[in-house]
């Protein structure tokens, strides 16, 4: 069995797995150009997700098996896999650590006043009439509180914050004080210190918020977007924060990546830049990895047992 990467991971990576899997042919390449000669001969390819295009899978004739190293999915060809009943899996859930980590990072540095406390030291100032604040007993709504959603629940928690978590049906979550269905999310952003997306980008969530979610939410509110850009158009987002609709937003993802130089975002003092990683760790490959083993144990095995088994009809 030939199983082709256009990713290229670290060299004890790729040892590790050829040692324990010494009948597979594994060719590790940087990057879809490098590979693409190779991976029409594949019957397993590993891939971010986002150098495939509808005419690779027409292409890929012995193609079986897709293993996506990344939980956004936005530039798969997914009617072309459904046609061809090619089976795709990612590894969603790894990034719960280090998102839920750096959220609650956002929500500290805020309510803590760290910029204004390191912006002080800079100007030798003592001033502790800063007004310091607290997560504990703040409201934090969680918008998509599944895997990672739920982790950034379980430490709110910790700081003694209510917990309001929505999601595609309403299911309870064991972090969440309570839980509403998405088309509900109207009626409880009022109660929100701190909203919080985790969204993915389907054709139910694109352009999903809009200037009337924010007139709904407090101006004492902060939100949060870790999830996906077009979550929300980037202009509409821009006239909310110029017309201080809430209090502050973290934005780590952004409808245009990177972030154009000169946008308006960079300099607003009631607005926070990050260039999309907020899901980076060390870690990442690593965990990435032991997924991809697992399930290429169930393949190989003909099992059914895939971690992350995706519906390309959904496209999650």
């Amino acid at each position: 069995m030939e199983i082709v990467s256009s990713i290229y991971p670290a060299e004890e990576l790729q040892e590790d797995i050829k040692n324990q899997f010494p009948n597979v042919n594994f060719k590790f390449y940087k990057g879809m150009k490098e590979a693409r000669e190779s991976f029409y001969r594949a019957e397993v390819f590993v891939t971010y997700g986002e150098d495939l295009v509808e005419e690779d899978i027409n292409n890929a004739e012995n193609l079986k098996w897709i293993m996506i190293m990344s939980a956004g999915m936005d530039k798969m060809p997914f009617k072309a896999c459904a046609d061809r009943g090619i089976l795709i899996t990612n590894v969603r859930g790894i990034h719960k650590i280090p998102m839920a980590e750096f959220t609650l990072s956002q929500m500290l540095t805020y309510v803590k006043q760290t910029n204004a406390l390191l912006e002080n030291e800079r100007q030798e100032v003592w001033d502790r009439k800063i007004p310091m604040g607290e997560l504990a007993e703040k409201t934090l709504l969680v918008l998509g509180i599944g895997a990672i959603g739920g982790e950034i629940a379980r430490l709110a928690k910790a700081f003694r914050m209510n917990v309001i978590g929505i999601n595609r049906h309403g299911h309870p979550h064991e972090y969440a004080d309570q839980t509403f269905k998405i088309d509900q999310m109207k009626k409880h952003l009022d109660k929100a210190d701190f909203i919080v997306s985790v969204l993915p980008s389907t054709k139910e969530t694109q352009y999903l918020l809009n200037e009337e979610h924010f007139k709904l939410m407090k101006e004492s509110a902060v939100f949060i977007n870790i999830g996906r850009g077009n979550l929300i158009k980037d202009e509409i987002l821009l006239k909310v924060m110029e017309n201080r609709e809430i209090a502050h937003a973290y934005l780590d993802v952004f409808e245009r990546e990177p972030l154009p130089q000169g946008h308006p975002f960079w300099r607003m003092d009631q607005v926070t830049v990050t260039p999309h990683l907020s899901s980076i760790t060390k870690k990442y490959m690593p965990r990435s990895f032991e997924i991809f083993k697992h399930n290429l144990h169930t393949y190989m095995n003909k099992s059914e047992d895939f971690i992350n088994p995706i519906d390309p009809t959904r496209g999650y």
